[in-house]
């Protein structure tokens, strides 16, 4: 009897030949493959010959699905879990059931492969290797600019629809002035793929003219210093305001926004002195 293993395997986030050859060797294997979608999934397979019998496995089935798939694992078999594309767990399905899985001492294996995160941080410009992974953005303005505001001070990267980006782009230039740098990329690996950067006036100019289509990942620069000082003041008046102490203001925008405690506390000082 096989040993009782979960293999999470990254799948191509478009150009189907970036399938890598260990994981067709293991989805041809496996007893079971959960995937997001049977339909997106059987496209692939059926390419590379693969037979496996299919399960969803989605957003909207993860807590019922895993206790069936924890069942399954029991018995002796052996499963793979796939999303449409990329790698699971990173904005997509599987949290939930690597997590029970993991307390539950069951194996797992994570065959790796593409992903639309690191596929896109390789090909442009960065100064630093930090930078914040959001995931997909809230589609509430006001959320989306608290979080924004948030990592404000290193790399933010982000997924984003098509259809929403505009939005998203006007919301960045609206709580970070014109001067706000962003790189986009969209179709990657695919034979439309294409990646800009610029600030974000520039970016949106040129989404305003040209069809945007495909999937969409996303970076927000951090912001100079001259400009992070500025969001920072803004924050420290409003607590000012509200009665806080130089000190107490220190601590709270370090905890939520990891802020410089010593550089908070002497412009919080300088704030209640004017």
């Amino acid at each position: 009897m096989k040993n009782p293993r979960l293999y999470v395997v990254a799948t191509p986030i478009g150009n189907k030949s970036d399938l890598s050859a260990r994981a067709i060797k293991i989805l041809q294997s496996v007893d079971l493959i959960a995937c997001e979608d049977s339909r997106v999934s059987k496209k692939l397979l059926v390419q590379y010959d693969i037979d496996a019998k299919l399960v969803s496995y989605h957003k909207f089935n993860e807590k019922q699905r895993t206790e069936e798939l924890k069942k399954v694992l029991d018995a002796g078999k052996t499963v793979a879990l796939i999303s449409d594309a990329g790698t699971p767990c990173i904005s997509d399905p599987g949290r939930i059931l690597v997590k029970e899985l993991f307390e539950s001492g069951v194996e797992i294996t994570s065959i790796p492969g593409a992903s639309a995160l690191t596929t896109f941080l390789s090909q442009i410009p960065r100064c630093s290797e930090e930078f914040a992974f959001v995931g997909f953005l809230p589609r509430i303005k006001s959320q989306q600019q608290e979080l924004l505001k948030k990592f404000s001070f290193i790399d933010t990267v982000f997924y984003e629809s098509a259809n929403r980006l505009l939005d998203t782009l006007q919301n960045i230039r609206e709580c970070f002035g014109d001067s706000a740098k962003v790189a986009v990329a969209r179709e990657l690996t695919k034979i439309y793929e294409e990646t800009v950067c610029d600030c974000i006036g520039n970016i949106i100019d040129y989404y305003e003219k040209n069809t945007l289509k495909g999937e969409v990942v996303v970076m927000l620069y951090a912001l100079k210093i001259s400009q992070e000082d500025d969001v920072v003041h803004e924050k420290v008046k409003l607590l000012s305001e509200q009665g806080y102490s130089a000190k107490d203001i220190s601590v709270i925008l370090h905890t939520l926004y990891g802020y410089n405690k010593n550089n908070v506390y002497k412009l919080a000082l300088s704030s209640k002195q004017q």
